[in-house]
């Protein structure tokens, strides 16, 4: 479903990524784990179309997607109804004054009707429990609250892939359990998980498979959670970790 082929990029000459390669099935469930600056929400920004590589190449679905084909709106438009972000801060998604026209905005973007939008909010605002919340200002909520209304934002497109950065943080203990079943419940029902964080004690429970960077702007290891987590070294030797770290 993904594709990223000898892919960099750079910051005004620093590297954020170096020639980086993976590919990811559709429903598969993906952690990006390594250290602070590693690249992680970089690639994160480029598969959902933020930024274009400097170099290599990124296919969805077997569609090359570059900086030209994203600037025509039809192509745009079909390619971000396939892929959602949900971004660290919840606060940098949410603009509206009411968040039943928040949630509403992408629908209406897209050219549905009004029948069909209001459908798709109020579909949305009972999947995360927010019905109370429809037309209460995103800004007088809470963390938690406002990590609910990010993730119905961008569920109201039903895209396939949802991609999450570091969505744990700021959340309480009882959110962040909820946050774990809700992407558990998202990944059985088939939809595609990237997630970047640095919670080592969550991810095992939202991923099978693991992608760590290291402070090269590298990918160090690709495998199955359990067993990169098991390796102990190896995260300390990219700096995930520190060597008082206990495996649990």
């Amino acid at each position: 479903m993904i594709e990223i082929n000898e892919v960099s990029y750079s910051y005004a000459n620093a590297s954020a990524l170096n020639n980086i390669s993976l590919s990811i099935s559709r429903g598969e469930a993906i952690v990006l784990m390594g250290p602070n600056g590693s690249g992680k929400s970089t690639l994160l920004k480029l598969l959902n179309g933020i930024i274009s590589p400097d170099r290599g190449v990124y296919k969805f679905d077997n569609e090359e997607i570059t900086h030209k084909k994203l600037q025509d709106a039809k192509f745009s438009k079909l390619f971000h109804q396939k892929i959602g972000f949900v971004f660290q801060n919840s606060e940098t998604q949410l603009f509206c004054a009411d968040i039943f026209d928040e949630i509403a905005f992408e629908p209406r973007q897209m050219g549905m009707s009004e029948s069909e939008v209001e459908t798709r909010v109020n579909d949305c605002l009972d999947l995360l429990g927010i019905q109370s919340f429809k037309h209460r200002s995103p800004y007088h909520l809470s963390g938690g609250e406002k990590r609910k209304v990010a993730l119905a934002c961008v569920l109201s497109l039903n895209p396939d892939v949802l991609v999450l950065d570091e969505p744990m943080n700021g959340l309480d203990p009882r959110t962040q359990r909820w946050l774990v079943e809700f992407l558990v419940q998202l990944n059985k029902a088939g939809k595609t998980i990237i997630t970047s964080t640095h919670n080592i004690e969550l991810v095992k429970e939202i991923s099978s498979r693991a992608i760590l960077f290291d402070e090269n702007h590298t990918i160090a290891a690709d495998r199955p959670t359990e067993e990169l987590l098991d390796d102990v070294e190896l995260l300390i030797r990219v700096n995930l970790v520190d060597k008082y770290y206990q495996k649990r």
